[in-house]
């Protein structure tokens, strides 16, 4: 039987876990067999720069730590090699960069994942991996506000239909200042315009 040392040590760890997921705003589960040493360090880092906490998890330790939780769920995918990542203020880049790192590895396999609390499908993963990170998101916003309301709508729905995968707003920026282009041209050719109808009335009387 386990001491009571390795007791206290495990109701620690099941505790420090449960913590971790429930100020987690998103996390992704996922079978790393058969990454490499090198690419798994390559891997942690660009997840540690994005701000998101990867770690390998024993199955026991997340069935414990979720267990009467709304991420219960998970249960189902808690089976082989398990790594968990989770991040507390960005909801795309677990999914984002653990999506790109499986499309390039095969033996690496996204299980399962979730958002406030709620266990997603891989198709809602999916969607999320899409989606740019959130710099490039908040900077699309803040330029998109700059234009009119019709382009800032435009942007918008572009995000959502390609995605995430270009950002339309600054093409939007440019718009207004090259319709406007054409009115301040005309401007002077109609003041002129009077002027040279003018001449001739006025050279008339002294004929």
């Amino acid at each position: 039987m386990p001491s009571e040392k390795v007791l206290e040590l495990k109701k620690q760890q099941v505790a420090e876990l449960k913590e971790r997921l429930s100020n987690a705003c998103a996390g992704v589960v996922v079978n790393y067999e058969g990454i490499t040493v090198a690419d798994d360090t390559k891997l942690r880092k660009e997840l540690r720069e994005a701000g998101v906490k990867y770690t390998v998890t024993k199955n026991t330790l997340i069935h414990l730590a979720i267990d009467g939780t709304d991420l219960s769920g998970l249960d189902e995918v808690l089976s082989g090699t398990t790594a968990i990542a989770t991040s507390e203020d960005d909801y795309t880049a677990a999914a984002r960069i653990l999506s790109k790192y499986a499309d390039a590895n095969k033996n690496f396999v996204i299980k399962s994942g979730f958002l406030d609390n709620e266990v997603i499908g891989l198709d809602k993963l999916n969607s999320l991996a899409k989606l740019p990170s959130r710099e490039v998101l908040l900077a699309t916003v803040c330029n998109a506000f700059n234009a009119p309301i019709a382009a800032f709508a435009r942007a918008i729905q572009a995000i959502v239909d390609k995605g995430g995968a270009e950002v339309s707003a600054p093409a939007e920026e440019t718009a207004p200042a090259e319709e406007a282009a054409p009115a301040e041209e005309t401007a002077p050719a109609e003041e002129t315009a009077p002027a040279e109808e003018a001449t001739p009335a006025e050279e008339a009387p002294q004929e």
